[in-house]
């Protein structure tokens, strides 16, 4: 971590010497002597960081190498935030003034940071004479960070082969899987059964449960299904609120009302009556105590209905306990057999090749360490498959680290190599993940706009900030350091976590180099050098003293119900986080926009999601850093022109979504008013969700086509009269991946038939409203993955255009979108399509599937088709389908057991024909 630190200052540094410095004189040449010292000093750090956890003295030198790289960061922010003041607007006399007094602040700035700058550069030449002293430890070390990606300067883009891994080559499963399997389904009439996996860390119990819990048969047998991950920290109320919001949500019922002010009790009411008549099966993953089950035990009703709950724990009388009554099964995890050891092995490290012969010995001694524990053969074969197979050296070195001696930290030896091989900036951007609660489900996209704005991302020619990062992740994915959690339905990544052994490992290393502080619950030790602060849970007593946190750059709040105010959190509102480039408040119960947020010259992300903010104040212009600003699902309705000043800005998030009930209202969603000259924050990347019903409506589409740099727009309440302006602007937007426009109202044509050409890098279109005939230039668009059309009032089939898109995967028509009576999905068409929506569509009476058509499909959804009398014609043929969903739909629906048979598929039945159908089947 000392190389990270020292390397992102280094980037600083080449920057900032250009410009900025010119007016500290010849403080300048003090600070290049310091970068160049520090230079010198970064091949022998990457041997330090590997090797400091053995060695005390190398320990003690690498964070006084670290202490010096973040004091320089430091003194540098200062200097940029205290000469910020005298480029910022002061005109006429007021000008003249804070002028004079600016000057004259800054004499005595300039004095203090040059006497700041002597004292680290006397400390720097006492480091390296240190190193000098040390040298010998250096050369009797090897590499410590040896990996392909450390050693070529940049990060190689592995997201197909993190696509093709994803599966995990899960090993010696089968048996173990059918085992449950047969547990779960046996004695359909039997009153309700837990089944408890247990076993110690790293075995694979939540693998084994999820492909039990995800099993088609499993998924046909019950009614109702959910998943919740437990944490040792976990709050009840939250338990149940989420297995109420995925047994409602699968239903496709909206929550009750009273459901946001209910108080312990009702929860439990509210699940137990759900529950009540049905046939269900729940995951509580991760238990890890008998009261925590026996409160969520009361809340399930115990009917003869052949319901199972799935547990998983490390702690065996949790097990015993939960399985004793009402009666259950115990299953005991085991490590993997040498021989299935070896074989997920080479599927893991050789992707599916034989191991070479010359590697075939160091890697048995390599494997015999992981104990048959999965995790730690994955995450070692993420470390091995990153090497170069010519050279043995280096497979060596990888055995030589883990140490001669076979103990119970083996696993944790073997965690830490995987860690210390990274590049460094993969070690930052690892640690900062952690600063997520445990089991939290970490947002893909969020995660990269914060390593962005703490300058943990690199340049590389030809790509964005946000590409690189990317690449990051998918990298850390093909490692086995984090894992997917949940996918959209176009496949692309939504959410990730991190094995809680894996974070429990790397916090400790994040404590030690005073990365990352946790605060969960009481006071917090006042740590001047503190760098990131996480708050979970609960506000902490915060120190109030002058210093008192006073280096942090990033703060983060997670699962907070304490109101956010002055006196709760004076930390946020005293000025004291001067330095500040990460402020995520993201469901906090905070009303109004924090005093002094805006005085934070280094801000660079801003998340105020899901909190109650109505209004942003005029000052937010004076946040010139701000890269990212996300008010989703706040009550904002319009941005003060005064945004227009934040020139860097790249990711602008702004709407509310009104229900989450299936039957959507056409303005469901809310977005806001912009500036007339929003065409000034030429930096955007994002753009949701614009409204173009003000005033100015005209000139606010028109300025689109000056944002040249979007990659995804959100539009709101167009006029058909806008709609020429608008394709006119999207001509303009060649960097164009998603678009998403919806019109005023739902008979108001949405006008984009002139659109020519379409942006060729499209991949994600959605359009509300109505279509006098679907836009010829949809059928250009060959990159298109993903389309969605709701109120198009088509009469003519869609199907006839859509069918020769190549790269369609996810087709979703919906709330009238289609007025005829049929759709005909011909042979060979739409090969790449995985998910098929057709909701809400009044007068489709007939679906017919020919032979050969949709060979990937996995999922049909079929919702409030009331005419349609019987199930699609060729269902049977489609081999791939995995989830086959029917809701409200006509009393009379006919259902062939062979149409269910030869699919395959999950069927799931609501409302309406739910019954008679299930007498079918």
């Amino acid at each position: 971590m000392a190389e990270s630190a020292v390397a992102f200052l280094l980037t600083k540094l080449g920057s900032l010497i250009q410009e900025e410095l010119k007016s500290l004189g010849g403080v300048k040449g003090k600070i290049v002597f310091i970068g160049d010292e520090l230079e010198s000093m970064r091949a022998f750090l990457r041997v330090a960081d590997a090797i400091e956890d053995s060695d005390p003295e190398i320990q003690a030198w690498v964070k006084q190498v670290r202490d010096v790289a973040h004091n320089t960061d430091d003194i540098l922010d200062e200097f940029m935030l205290r000469f910020a003041d005298r480029h910022r607007h002061h005109h006429g006399f007021y000008g003249s003034v804070c002028k004079i007094y600016y000057q004259i602040k800054n004499m005595k700035a300039r004095r203090q940071i040059a006497s700041d700058i002597q004292d680290i550069k006397t400390r720097v030449i006492d480091i390296a004479q240190r190193r000098q002293r040390y040298g010998y430890k250096f050369s009797n070390s090897e590499q410590g960070s040896s990996s392909n990606v450390a050693n070529n300067g940049g990060c190689y883009d592995r997201r197909g082969d993190a696509l093709l891994l994803e599966e995990d080559d899960l090993v010696g499963i089968d048996k173990p899987k059918q085992q449950l399997i047969d547990w779960v389904l046996d004695d359909a009439d039997s009153p309700l059964k837990v089944i408890s996996v247990v076993g110690m860390g790293g075995l694979g119990k939540t693998t084994l449960i999820k492909k039990v819990y995800d099993d088609m048969e499993v998924k046909r047998h019950f009614q109702n299904h959910a998943w919740i991950t437990l944490s040792q920290s976990f709050k009840i109320e939250e338990i149940l609120s989420g297995l109420i919001q995925q047994l409602f949500d699968e239903v496709r019922r909206p929550l009750p009302q009273r459901f946001e002010t209910m108080d312990n009790n009702n929860p439990k009411a509210v699940l137990k009556e759900f529950l009540q008549e049905s046939r269900y099966v729940l995951v509580l993953d991760d238990i890890w105590s008998i009261e925590a089950w026996d409160t969520i035990k009361i809340a399930l009703p115990n009917r003869n209905c052949g319901s199972r709950v799935l547990l998983t724990t490390r702690i065996g009388n949790v097990a015993s306990t939960s399985c004793r009554k009402p009666h259950g099964y115990i299953y005991e995890m085991k490590a993997l057999s040498p021989k299935e050891s070896w074989t997920l092995f080479c599927k893991k490290t050789f992707q599916e090749k034989d191991c070479p012969p010359y590697l075939i010995e160091i890697s048995k001694s390599t494997l015999r360490r992981c104990e048959g524990l999965p995790l730690a053969i994955v995450v070692i074969s993420g470390v091995l498959a990153s090497k170069d197979q010519g050279r043995v050296d280096e497979w060596e070195l990888v055995n030589r680290s883990l140490g001669a001696e076979v103990e119970g930290s083996d696993m944790k030896k073997i965690l830490l190599l995987s860690y210390n091989d990274l590049p460094y900036y993969l070690k930052s951007c690892l640690l900062y993940l952690c600063s997520f609660p445990e089991d939290h489900l970490i947002d893909w996209m969020s995660s990269i706009r914060m390593w962005i704005a703490e300058a943990f991302v690199e340049v590389e020619g030809g790509k964005t900030l946000e590409e690189v990062a990317e690449a990051y992740l998918y990298e850390l994915l093909n490692r086995s350091l984090i894992q997917v959690a949940m996918r959209r339905e176009d496949r692309r990544i939504q959410k990730c976590c991190i094995h809680d052994l894996l974070r429990e490992i790397i916090l400790s290393k994040s404590k030690h180099q005073n990365f990352l502080t946790i605060a969960r619950e009481g006071s917090v030790r006042c740590l001047e050098n503190a760098r990131r602060l996480s708050i979970h849970n609960t506000l902490p007593d915060i120190p109030l003293e002058g210093k008192c946190f006073s280096q942090l750059r990033s703060l983060l709040m997670f699962g907070v119900d304490e109101p956010i105010s002055e006196s709760s959190m004076p930390l946020l509102f005293n000025g004291g986080l001067r330095l500040l480039k990460v402020l995520h408040l993201r469901n906090a119960s905070l009303e109004r926009f924090p005093g002094n947020v805006d005085k934070l010259f280094h801000l660079k992300y801003l998340s105020l999601r899901g909190t109650q903010v109505k209004v942003l104040p005029n000052s937010i212009g004076l946040l010139w850093n701000l890269e990212t600003l996300d008010l989703k699902n706040t009550y904002v309705k319009e941005l003060p022109v005064e945004i227009l000043r934040l020139q860097k800005l790249r990711h602008l998030l702004l709407y509310r979504n009104e229900t989450e009930h299936i039957y959507l209202p056409f303005h469901c969603k809310h977005g806001f008013e912009a500036p007339a000259k929003i065409g000034a924050l030429q930096s955007l990347q994002k753009l949701c969700f614009l409204e173009a019903n003000h005033a100015n409506s005209s000139t606010i589409v028109k300025e689109i086509g000056r944002l040249t740099q979007l990659r995804r727009l959100g539009i709101l309440k167009l006029r058909r009269e806008d709609g020429v302006v608008l394709c006119s602007s999207i001509e303009k937007l060649s960097n164009l991946r998603s678009l998403d426009v919806s019109s005023i109202e739902q008979d108001e044509i949405l006008d984009l038939q002139s659109l020519s050409p379409a942006p060729q890098f499209l991949q994600r279109l959605y359009l509300n409203g109505r279509l006098e005939k679907l836009p010829e230039w949809i059928t250009s668009l060959h990159g298109l993955t993903r389309l969605v059309l709701w109120w198009s009032k088509l009469r003519d089939d869609p199907l006839k255009s859509l069918q020769n898109l190549p790269n369609l995967v996810f087709l979703s028509l919906v709330d009238e979108s289609y007025e005829g009576e049929g759709l005909c999905f011909k042979a060979g068409r739409f090969q790449r399509l995985k998910y098929l929506g057709l909701e809400n569509l009044k007068g489709l009476r007939w679906v017919t599937m020919e032979e050969g058509t949709m060979s990937r499909l996995e999922e049909l959804i079929i919702v409030k088709c009331e005419l349609l009398e019987e199930l699609p014609s060729g269902t049977k043929h489609l081999s791939n389908l995995k989830q086959l969903e029917l809701i409200h739909l006509h009393l009379y629906l006919h259902c062939s057991m062979s149409i269910v048979d030869g699919s395959g598929a999950s069927i799931s039945f609501t409302n309406g024909m739910a019954q008679q159908a299930k007498q079918l089947v």
